[in-house]
């Protein structure tokens, strides 16, 4: 029913230059950190409507639909591959999480999180998770959907590279033995 062999990790943002190197954007910036270590190349693929890239046994996705649109590339991407909910991995932005703090959990609820409440909407709730911190105390200025599309801060770029390669480092645990 399901190839086991075969894992998803799918990285949440939103299509087009305005939204690079925003909050909402960080799961992108982690996609291409994660293809860059891995030697994966990004392609365009129309059919799940996303960026797509693999390595070994282990399909890489950054869906090019809104955030709040995911779940459809997600479910189409999944059910062509036969991917089992086991097999996916999301990683995302969290704004409940203090900038920098990095939360893997195997299952859960969106939190709030509209990325993950469309692929829940889409495949169910049991799929693991890699949230990543991005509130700050310029968050009681602005209300939520100003705050996650804005830009990080000077000190808060400074230290992405360090917050990535976390991340970088639960991703290789979900994706063993698939990666070569």
């Amino acid at each position: 029913m399901y190839n086991i062999r075969m894992k998803l990790i799918v990285f949440l943002g939103n299509p087009g230059l305005k939204y690079r190197r925003t909050r909402h954007n960080v799961g992108f910036a982690v996609g291409d950190v994660v293809a860059k270590a891995w030697g994966a190349r990004w392609k365009n693929d129309k059919k799940f409507a996303a960026e797509m890239a693999r390595a070994g046994q282990v399909l890489l996705a950054k869906p090019q639909l809104f955030y709040n649109l995911t779940g459809d590339s997600v479910a189409r991407t999944m059910q062509f591959y036969k991917i089992a909910p086991s097999d996916l991995l999301v990683v995302c932005d969290d704004l409940n999480l203090d900038f920098g703090k990095i939360r893997y959990r195997e299952r859960g609820s969106d939190g709030g999180n509209n990325g993950l409440k469309s692929i829940i909407a889409h495949i169910g709730s049991d799929f693991a998770r890699v949230r990543i911190g991005t509130n700050n105390a310029a968050r009681t200025a602005m209300d939520d959907a100003d705050f996650v599309l804005s830009k990080f801060s000077r000190e808060e770029t400074k230290q992405l590279p360090e917050i990535l390669a976390g991340v970088l480092d639960k991703i290789n645990d979900f994706a063993q033995p698939g990666v070569s």
